[in-house]
């Protein structure tokens, strides 16, 4: 009634956005008619004429950009110049992005007209001929689909796309050209399953492509970016456009940076933003692969930037000492607290059972009922506390009265902040905080995991006041240095020590097998909770992955630090125009705008949606809840109908799989198990009687389509096993069924005992239950309930949005360091705003000399310009008491730039005879020169370009000598500051015992340390600057080795007492290679023994055996994970 209202009032977003949007819709059928009257070569040569549009009216722009640049690498333009000159680009290069979105939108009924007309003639004639060109002979030669006769190429509608042939019978809608539209002006179009989003991306995805400045098409997997890239394909490549997948080829590897090349860029997200990570530890020019972030669309775009946005992507590397921890040593500790909790909350169960039996039983004694309900109460709450996913408990907890009891008696102790909530965890040895996945040791804890060890040993020290109180005492200084060390270091220990415990209760007590992670070939894989698929590579950071391991007594891998990262947030707001579509995106609205600033617009269905979605039924217990699916499930085969069995884990499915077995009823299960036949089994799922059992969003990106006879009997059925935390997962579900006007039907079965309603299943439902005395097996079906859920769903997607926005707070700290760092880095490696870099860092270490030594004497401050300067103060000691510090940091800049630019005029007409003998005599021979480098102590070999050394009169040796050294000491400090930050974040949830905002001291503390870290690099790379030159016996050498020094490498030991230069690289080959996609492994297939039904056999998974009667076996076997071995 107040939506209503509200529409009313303000209006409906839904009929004000197709208000917005019909204009493109209609301008594009207007256009139509002229479009269709084309021949076929007509129709090609229409991409031509937008092309050439586009080009011509950002002709002017392109030019004064291209003369810019040319001005910028003249070595003759002063700094300044080229700061001014680069500003400029940069505000040309804005214009050029909003001079093409002009001419696109004036092209845009055209465009679509075209694409329209070309899959419409696809659909209806099944060719299209046109006059061969080298394009259309070059991909004959590669693929299927295109004969080539004479001077005539023929684009048949029959190709193979991701292995199996496909026939293109499809074409576009008007509420496809609606949601192409909404598109192509970056927002996210809603479009229910089965209404085409894949055909409806074709048309803004060929329209961006038109501008020639990369179009990326981004995928939740790398089947549906290959099987995307191959069939709409050639529909692009018909009009000229190329079109790649990025997870066809190797990073790093030249395919793969041709695949960006291409006009059009199918990829996964993971992919596109390893790659970005990448390209930023890449050792030259050479090895990046990636071009501008221009324009991407996003298919299932919840999916991606919020399902898979909750965990950064981290590329990352050996670490020193990874290989030690603690997990082992302290997992007995920790068994043994698991252990007495269990034992103390049993206590406390059967004593709240014992004394809230008053709730249904009171007695005459008023005053003793009061008294029971209110121990009983306290028991119930520390059982609840210490352990929530008990079994025996959640059970108990759906009896009448009992949920209500202990939501009165948890809101009682909440109150005033919670402060006598300590009376409750007093008793327990840790608690657990489920909504927000934390868990804490009591003193209690404390106590029993420390053992015969003294209680300090897992304490953390008060460090603060511990070095006042040092500094207090008289010592001297080298005794109080060493007691700071001292303290320092055992904080550390303990620091890192309390880490492990708190990992390790989490693995214990929050983690569970088969639900949230899975144990296959001896590792631990995480499964996706909403997909159910295994995340390959991934692991859970922070050391939660290597107490896991622990946990499961695996191979403990070493621990590894991190050498890139980013989140797929901030990686996707990076490019100049972002969109996104999937069919269920207006419950996450707010979250896509506040984050990307998306707007979510609801597209209509081509034909109206007549699923029927059936009110939830409601159970008490779990197994009633199983036992009323199976019987639902039989019932609806009987009926000849197929059914859809949704559930969230994929312990669920196959537990709903034995159900199903012991019924005899057929059916095929899809988790992150059985993941590899997906394909298969969704397209068999439609079939009239098949039961298909999947995680909530397995098959995603594919639709079912129904068999013969199917629709007469009512379409597909949906049965959700549970309702999930998302409303969104639960709409997809649902959505499976019903596409393009089908019938369908969908129930979502719920018991009070699933992790939604227990956490946060409000007090409504539980007097409601309590009210009406519902018996063993009966169930609830009304509005009201299921409304109810809808708000407990609301309040999980507020929490969880609050966690991803929070994740996001803190990779915002990180993404503007990320930028400074990897802009330095990059003007390193293309060179043309290099000189601009190597000015700042001089004049900012000038700066911070005079400043540093604005208190100390004459004598000092002359010795840190020499020190790190390598230059003899431009003041007297009586000037150095006089002169303003500003305009001293001046003179000091002016004398330290005058010393390098003569000592890189030296370097270069030392090396310039050399060049030109080689150039003139050996040019043919030899690409590149190499020098060596020295200050008498430390070597540097550097690998120069002959024609570019030869043409700029040896200027360029400076180039390459300031690019190697800044890439090498950026990539080893940045190396060093990420490992800091990872510490610095565990350190910081420490804040919030002191209460305080561990995002503001965050904030604080890594300022600092990026300070530092910039201070270090700049007085690193200066002072390596000053002091490295060409020797007077210098062996100059020629090659045709490439310059992939300059990264990391190129410093080089030579056999007298110099030593090499650090080279940064350490680790980064290793951490590039791990972020590469895993090879799927391909199961083995045995051949089993015939055996009978009653036999024994003994059976085997490789980690355990088993023995049991063969028909007890035969769901183990069909797995494919265990075999018979006897």
């Amino acid at each position: 009634m107040i939506a209503n209202f509200l529409k009313k009032l303000v209006g409906d977003k839904n009929l004000k956005d197709q208000k917005e949007y019909n204009p493109f819709v209609k301008a594009t059928n207007e256009v139509y008619p002229q479009i269709q009257s084309l021949s076929d070569e007509g129709l090609r040569d229409k991409t031509k004429s937008f092309i050439a549009k586009i080009e011509e009216e950002k002709a002017p722009l392109e030019a004064a950009l291209k003369k810019l640049k040319e001005s910028a690498e003249d070595f003759k333009v002063s700094v300044q110049d080229k700061i001014e000159i680069f500003e400029k680009i940069e505000k040309l290069e804005k214009e050029i992005d909003q001079q093409i979105e002009i001419s696109l939108k004036e092209i845009l009924p055209d465009a679509f007209s075209v694409v329209k007309e070309t899959a419409s003639r696809w659909s209806a004639n099944g060719k299209l001929t046109v006059k061969a060109t080298d394009f259309d002979r070059e991909l004959s030669a590669q693929k299927d689909g295109i004969t080539i006769e004479g001077d005539e190429a023929i684009w048949h509608n029959e190709w193979t796309a991701a292995g199996t042939p496909v026939q293109w019978n499809m074409t576009h809608y008007d509420v496809q050209l609606m949601g192409a539209a909404v598109l192509h002006k970056g927002n996210i179009a809603e479009m229910q399953t089965g209404e085409g989003k894949t055909l409806v991306a074709t048309l803004p995805v060929y329209l961006n492509a038109l501008a020639k400045k990369g179009t990326h098409v981004v995928t939740v997997n790398d089947y549906l970016a290959k099987r995307d890239s191959e069939w709409m394909g050639p529909l692009y490549q018909f009009h000229g456009l190329s079109v790649d997948c990025i997870d066809k080829h190797r990073p790093n590897s030249a395919e793969r940076r041709a695949a960006y090349m291409a006009d059009i860029t199918f990829g996964t997200n993971n992919e596109f933003g390893f790659d970005y990570l990448r390209d930023n530890m890449a050792g030259s020019v050479e090895d990046l692969v990636q071009r501008k972030h221009h324009f991407a669309i996003v298919d299932e775009v919840d999916s991606v930037l919020i399902d898979d946005a909750r965990t950064p992507l981290i590329i990352s590397g050996p670490t020193p000492k990874g290989d030690e921890h603690e997990f082992h040593v302290l997992k007995p500790r920790i068994e043994r607290v698991v252990q007495a909790q269990k034992e103390y909350i049993q206590q406390c169960l059967v004593e709240a059972k014992k004394k809230l039996t008053v709730i249904n039983e009171s007695s005459n004694d008023k005053a003793k009922d009061k008294k029971d309900l209110e121990e009983g109460g306290i028991a119930l709450l520390r059982a609840f506390r210490g352990l929530p996913k008990n079994r025996p408990l959640i059970k108990y907890l759906s009896e009448p009265g009992i949920k209500v009891n202990l939501q009165k008696t948890e809101n009682f102790y909440m109150q005033e902040q919670g402060k006598h909530m300590k009376k409750i965890d007093a008793e327990l040895f840790f608690t657990i905080d489920e909504k927000n996945n934390s868990i804490q040791l009591t003193d209690k804890g404390i106590d029993l995991v420390s053992g015969n060890e003294e209680r300090d040993f897992f304490i953390m020290p008060d460090i603060g006041a511990e070095i006042a109180k040092l500094e207090k005492d008289n010592s001297n200084k080298e005794e109080l240095v060493e007691k700071k060390d001292t303290l320092i270091r055992e904080y550390s220990i303990k620091s890192e020590r309390i880490h492990s415990i708190n990992q390790l209760l989490k693995a214990y007590t929050l983690f569970e097998k088969e639900v949230e992670y899975v144990v296959m070939d001896g590792k631990v894989k995480i499964v996706d909770e909403s997909t159910g698929r295994i995340l390959d590579g991934r692991r859970y950071s922070d050391g939660l992955h290597q107490a896991i391991e622990a946990k499961e007594d695996v191979t403990v891998e070493a621990a590894t630090q991190t050498y890139a990262t980013v989140t797929l947030q901030n990686y996707f707001r990076m490019y100049h125009k972002l969109s996104g579509m999937t069919g269920t995106a207006e419950t996450e609205a707010k979250e896509f705008w506040d984050i990307y600033e998306l707007d979510v617009v609801v597209v209509p269905t081509n034909k109206p949606v007549v699923r029927k979605d059936e009110d939830d039924w409601v159970f008490k217990t779990a197994r009633e809840k199983y036992n009323a699916v199976t019987d639902e499930v039989e019932k609806l085969v009987s009926e000849g109908r197929p059914v859809l069995v949704g559930t969230t884990t994929v312990e669920i499915s196959e537990l709903v799989s034995r159900l199903l077995q012991m019924k005899k009823v057929k059916h095929q299960v899809l988790n992150a198990k059985y993941h590899q036949k997906e394909a298969e089994i969704v397209a068999n799922a439609g079939l009239a009687g098949a039961v298909t059992i999947a995680t909530n969003m397995a098959g995603r990106g594919t639709d079912i389509k129904l068999g013969d006879g199917v629709k007469q009997s009512g379409g597909l059925a949906i049965i959700g096993t549970e309702r999930h935390d998302s409303r969104r997962v639960d709409r997809q579900l649902r959505g499976r069924a019903g596409r393009q006007g089908d019938p369908g039907s969908s129930r979502f079965f719920v018991s009070l005992e699933d992790d939604l309603m227990r956490k946060f299943g409000s007090e409504r439902i539980a007097k409601l239950m309590d009210r009406m005395g519902l018996k063993e097996g009966e169930v609830i079906s009304a509005g009201l309930v299921s409304k109810s859920i809808g708000n407990a769903q609301k309040k999980v997607e507020e929490n969880n949005f609050g966690v991803r926005k929070r994740l996001l707070e803190y990779d915002d700290v990180m993404n503007s360091q990320r930028k400074a760092i990897y802009k330095k880095r990059k003007n390193a490696l293309f060179g043309d705003r290099l000189d601009i870099d190597v000015d700042n860092m001089y004049y900012d270490l000038c700066d911070n000399t005079v400043f540093k030594n604005e208190n100390s004497n004459y004598q000092d401050f002359e010795m840190d310009l020499i020190r790190v300067l390598g230059i003899q103060s431009p003041v007297t000691a009586k000037e150095f008491a006089t002169v303003a510090k500003l305009e001293l940091v001046e003179m000091v800049y002016e004398r330290t730039r005058a010393k390098y630019e003569r000592k890189c005029e030296r370097i270069a007409e030392k090396g310039m005879p050399q060049i030109k003998h080689v150039y003139e005599t050996m040019s043919e021979k030899y690409k590149n020169i190499v020098f060596p480098l020295s200050d008498g102590k430390r070597e540097m070999r550097l690998i120069v370009n002959l024609e570019e050394a030869y043409t700029s009169e040896g200027k360029n040796i400076t180039k390459a000598f300031e690019k190697n050294v800044i890439l090498s000491k950026i990539d080893e400090e940045w190396k060093e500051h990420l490992r800091e930050m990872d510490d610095l974040r565990s350190a910081v949830n420490n804040a919030s015992y002191e209460q305080k905002d561990p995002l503001v001291i965050y904030k604080l503390e890594s300022y600092e340390l990026f300070r530092n870290m910039l201070g270090r690099l700049n007085e690193e790379v200066v002072e390596l600057l000053m002091k490295l030159d060409i020797p007077e016996q210098q062996e100059v050498e020629s090659t045709n080795k490439e310059d992939k020094q300059s990264n990391y490498g190129g410093s080089k030991s030579n056999n007298n007492s110099q030593t090499q230069i650090p080279s940064g690289r350490e680790g980064f080959d290793e951490a590039i290679r791990n972020s590469a996609p895993q090879q799927e492994k391909k199961q083995p297939v045995f051949a089993a023994p015939k055996v009978n039904r009653n036999e024994i056999v003994k059976i085997s998974n490789g980690r355990e055996t088993k023995e049991m009667k063969y028909k007890k076996a035969t769901s183990l076997l069909e797995s494919g994970t265990w075999r018979i071995i006897k």
